[in-house]
């Protein structure tokens, strides 16, 4: 039994052996990896322990090289701020020295300036009592002088039996006397010298004018009548139920005239640049011999072109030829058209031509605008050339049409003046009238006869003095104007008006005329009284 405990005892403690011996070693095994992992951890604790000191030193160090860069940049920066500071002080020190001595030196120059003011002040004062002293002085003399005048004066009454108020009156007069006749001659003998010189230079400028820009004598006049090579082809422009010439007057607006004139057609129409398309028409169907309505309206349209075209080339050779240039394009067709317009058989468009030729000639001679005289006797006319086609007198329409294409306002004027309908303010306007009356008035210019133009101005004036209360009348401006003198006592201002009516509408019923007649009626009251 004793040995089965002990087997047990034993038994029990191996097997405690073996349980506990596991648990020694496990725990000696803990404690010597924790003792080693405790030297590990410290190892690393040290090791860390360095390197954050060597951190922390090489912190240090950097953190002092650091500080030591900012102090000195700090340093150089005060230093330069230092320097700049002073640098401008020095600057502000100088400048207002500167100013310091400029104000120093105004100073001392107002100092002199007020001490000469000063002694300029006390001259002047000086010179004023000198000046006041002297006034007295010649005060006293004046009064001595006006006593010894007074004592002549009556002396010479005394002796001359007169007063000096009639004396003087007697030597004004006599100066008067002879200074007035002095002036007569004088005034004569400038006037008569004057006129002598005027009109010699006058004569001369016209001459050389007129025979610098001679031109044909033959007037160019519209053809109103178209030959015919047969009679009967009268019958083939009337055409079937007069188709044919209904067709040809529609297309041209100008009425045909077939009677008993033989191999020839009239043509009748009141503007000429029509009547011209037609006549270059007909002739043209005569001569192809097709006369058809729808022919004649091919026709008449390619001539209206064709004489489109001439008349715009006839204004732009009228240009060159004068030397205007720079006119409106519509302006160039208006003066092209002119060349189918005539006055007293004159063609206006060769008189226009004439008209800037001598203007230009005239104006060199006296030496004013060359160009603008030129130009404007260019287009002095230009109203004419539809005159027959707007209301008005050829010179209100010309110069309607210069203002509408901005002409200049000095030839507006000179074509407004230039039959004295308003007076011409400047030189150019009356060199353009003296142009126009040369050029219409020199022999063979227009076909109107000496006896029907004396007739007609007899006439003018005959009407004029059938009205009662009309002492005297005179057709002047070439039959353009009649100035009526009234008898004041027997007609009043609000009568003249009437009259003048009166004398137009009776020259309008009696008379024919080209253009315009103004009636001008003058009431002119004058008092005479002689002082006796």
């Amino acid at each position: 039994m004793n040995g089965n405990m002990l087997n047990i005892l034993a038994s029990i403690g191996e097997t405690v052996l073996l349980i506990v011996l596991p648990i020694v070693a496990l725990l000696i095994g803990l404690i010597i990896g924790y003792i080693i992992n405790a030297q590990i951890v410290k190892s690393k604790i040290g090791s860390a322990t360095i390197t954050a000191d060597k951190i922390i030193k090489d912190a240090n160090t950097d953190a002092k090289t650091i500080k030591k860069e900012a102090i000195l940049e700090a340093k150089e920066e005060v230093h330069k701020l230092r320097t700049d500071f002073d640098k401008e002080v020095k600057e502000r020190r100088n400048e207002i020295q500167r100013s310091e001595s400029r104000i120093i030196q105004k100073e001392e120059y107002l100092d002199k300036k007020k001490e000469t003011i000063e002694r300029k002040l006390e001259s002047l004062e000086q010179t004023g009592k000198n000046l006041t002293q002297k006034e007295q002085e010649l005060q006293h003399e004046r009064e001595k002088l006006k006593e010894k005048e007074a004592t002549i004066v009556k002396e010479l009454e005394k002796v001359a039996s007169m007063t000096k108020d009639e004396a003087k009156a007697l030597l004004i007069a006599e100066f008067e006397d002879e200074a007035k006749k002095d002036a007569t001659v004088l005034v004569r003998n400038i006037e008569q010298t004057a006129k002598e010189e005027a009109e010699k230079k006058a004569k001369g400028i016209i001459s050389l004018a007129v025979q610098k820009c001679a031109v044909e004598h033959t007037a160019e006049i519209t053809v109103s009548v178209v030959p015919l090579p047969n009679d009967e082809m009268k019958g083939r422009i009337i055409g079937r139920e007069g188709r044919n010439i209904r067709a040809l007057e529609s297309a041209t607006g100008i009425d045909l005239i077939i009677d008993d004139t033989p191999e020839a057609v009239i043509l009748s129409g009141f503007d000429p640049v029509r009547r011209e398309v037609a006549r270059i028409a007909l002739e043209k169907l005569i001569a192809d011999g097709r006369i058809h309505p729808a022919r004649i309206e091919e026709v008449v349209e390619k001539v209206r072109k064709d004489v489109d075209n001439q008349i715009k080339e006839a204004g732009e050779n009228a240009m060159f030829e004068t030397g205007v240039y720079g006119l409106h394009p519509e302006l160039v067709k208006l003066v092209g058209r002119l060349k189918y317009r005539t006055s007293y058989g004159q063609n206006i468009l060769k008189h226009s031509i004439e008209v800037s030729h001598l203007a230009g000639v005239i104006a060199a001679e006296l030496g004013v605008d060359v160009a603008l005289c030129k130009r404007a006797g260019l287009l002095h006319d230009i109203g004419k050339a539809v005159d027959h086609e707007v209301e008005g007198t050829h010179i209100s329409i010309g110069v309607d049409l210069a203002k509408k294409y901005k002409e200049n306002k000095d030839v507006i004027h000179c074509i407004a003046a230039h039959h004295n309908d308003i007076e011409p303010e400047t030189a150019e306007a009356v060199i353009i009238q003296a142009a126009d009356a040369i050029s219409g008035a020199r022999p063979g210019a227009r076909r109107e006869s000496i006896e029907n133009y004396v007739k007609r101005l007899e006439k003018l004036e005959e009407i004029a003095n059938s009205f009662a209360g009309v002492e005297k009348s005179f057709a002047i401006q070439a039959g353009r104007e009649v100035r009526i003198m009234v008898k004041p006592e027997e007609v009043d201002d609000n009568s003249t008006i009437f009259i003048a009516k009166e004398i137009a509408k009776k020259i309008e019923n009696e008379l024919e005329y080209p253009g315009q007649i103004k009636v001008n009626v003058i009431r002119e009251l004058r008092s005479t009284e002689y002082a006796k």
